[in-house]
């Protein structure tokens, strides 16, 4: 899909969803690496990851870009247009949106767990990515000495 095509697919969206013209520029953007889109509130420009389309499909691209309408909407209508806000949920719940992208393979790093700790009293295990200070810290359960295994 090129640049142009995406313009008018957001338009169409645009006209259709939400009965309202969008008059700013859609585009793609390469270096979007954890997100599917954004909607940049000074310029009311909005930008898709292309990753998007080429791993999950049309489908999933409609949805990103009806989340990112959604805040491009109720940012021009001077309503509430964060994702916290009642009116963007319930925007983004009528036009069928998608509230969150699919993660791109590749993408999501998983750090193992390095530090296992063991209670000295009621032998509770913890699993930690960073080191615990043992003199400070104790087990939860029973206040007992944790050890480093």
């Amino acid at each position: 899909m090129k640049q142009t095509e995406l313009q008018q697919l957001v338009e169409e969206i645009s006209a259709t969803y939400f009965n309202r013209p969008f008059l700013h520029v859609a585009r793609f953007n390469k270096r979007l690496k954890t997100t599917g889109g954004r909607y940049l509130l000074e310029s009311h420009d909005i930008e898709i990851n292309p990753k998007q389309l080429e791993v999950h499909g049309m489908d999933d691209l409609i949805g990103i870009i009806k989340h990112e309408l959604c805040h491009y909407h109720l940012h021009l209508l001077n309503r509430g247009y964060k994702h916290r806000d009642r009116d963007f949920k319930q925007l983004l719940n009528e036009v069928g949106g998608t509230r969150f992208c699919q993660t791109l393979p590749g993408q999501r790093r998983t750090e193992s767990v390095k530090y296992i700790y063991t209670c000295k009293g009621c032998n509770q295990r913890y699993t930690r990515k960073r080191k615990v200070d043992t003199r400070r810290f104790v087990c939860g359960k029973c206040s007992g000495k944790l050890i480093l295994k």
